[in-house]
């Protein structure tokens, strides 16, 4: 069937339905989200049943998704507020695991989205469930994970730290060898003959205490998952600013995966702001390829009076593209 193809970005699945006329059944394209290939299917009784379950397969069936998610139903075309399911969380083995029946007649075209708010792989031999999101990559080895330690202690404990860095709201220790191997802008700072290199001092007044921290703890190797989730906005200005190239891409790479209605135009505005493509692009996809400028329109017009001018016509732009006739 030409309508089965669902497309995703970031978190969110999107199912098109060209035409559910007659039929009483049917079943998506199998559509990737996490480490799970899944599967939307609709049918049709007294209710309009809507099924989410992952494909069978050796993955679904030793690592079991428990899947918390939000489903949303709009008609095309017609100016009716969309159908929107309580909070799901469900562990998902088969198509029976979880069904939603709306009270409602849908034919013609419509629109389904099922956004994933957050999805953990249930331990089959008992324990905690894990989520997928974000996933602490900690697989380095015996060597590797002592000298994270010795460089953890290194900071920690300031031990030889010849630089002290002041903060807006206080002062931090550190190393000017590992802040020269990070940044190109560091390293020009302890090399000519600048203030800071006759000082030992560095002023970083834009940044708090606890996000310099976290700065630190990037540069040296030990940040922790949450830690840099909490702070990336203030990760990805320093990034910036000290031209920290991998430091700029994981912010990028991590402010793309929970794009949503709530941060899509702030997202964007830091897209333009840095010149992040892929970012950009992503918050455009969402906004109008998945047509989620519709949730947004309260805010979308205090967001173009500060806006830059070429982002609004950019904008404008994707509009043109996305919305020509057929």
């Amino acid at each position: 069937m030409g309508d089965s193809k669902v497309e995703t970005i970031s978190r969110l699945a999107q199912w098109r339905i060209e035409n559910f006329g007659p039929c009483s059944y049917k079943r998506s394209d199998p559509f990737r989200v996490g480490i799970w290939n899944w599967h939307l299917s609709i049918e049709k009784s007294r209710y309009l049943n809507i099924h989410l379950f992952p494909e069978p397969s050796r993955v679904s069936k030793e690592q079991p998704p428990i899947a918390r998610f939000v489903l949303r139903v709009s008609i095309v075309g017609v100016n009716r507020r969309p159908y929107i399911s309580p909070v799901h969380e469900r562990l998902l083995r088969t198509s029976e695991d979880f069904v939603w029946p709306l009270d409602s007649t849908f034919y013609g075209r419509f629109i389904i989205d099922v956004e994933f708010l957050d999805i953990k792989i249930c331990p089959l031999n008992g324990g905690d469930a894990s989520s997928i999101w974000p996933s602490d990559r900690s697989m380095q080895s015996v060597s590797t994970q002592n000298t994270l330690r010795c460089l953890s202690r290194m900071l920690d404990e300031a031990i030889h730290a010849d630089v002290t860095i002041n903060t807006a709201d206080g002062t931090l220790r550190a190393h000017k060898a590992i802040l020269s191997a990070s940044s190109p802008v560091f390293q020009s700072m302890f090399h000519h003959n600048l203030k800071e290199k006759e000082s030992s001092t560095i002023h970083i007044q834009d940044i708090s205490l606890e996000s310099c921290r976290a700065l630190l703890t990037y540069l040296y190797g030990t940040i922790k998952q949450e830690d840099f989730w909490k702070h990336r906005l203030a990760l990805l200005g320093a990034a910036n600013k000290y031209d920290i190239t991998d430091l700029r891409d994981a912010c990028e790479e991590s402010l793309l995966e929970d794009i949503n209605s709530m941060n899509v135009l702030e997202r964007l505005r830091e897209a333009w702001l840095y010149q992040l493509n892929k970012l950009k692009k992503g918050c455009m996809t969402y906004l109008f390829d998945f047509g989620k400028i519709y949730d947004v329109r309260e805010e979308i017009n205090n967001f173009f009076r500060h806006a830059d001018r070429e982002l609004v016509l950019e904008m404008f732009q994707e509009v043109l593209t996305v919305w020509k006739p057929v």
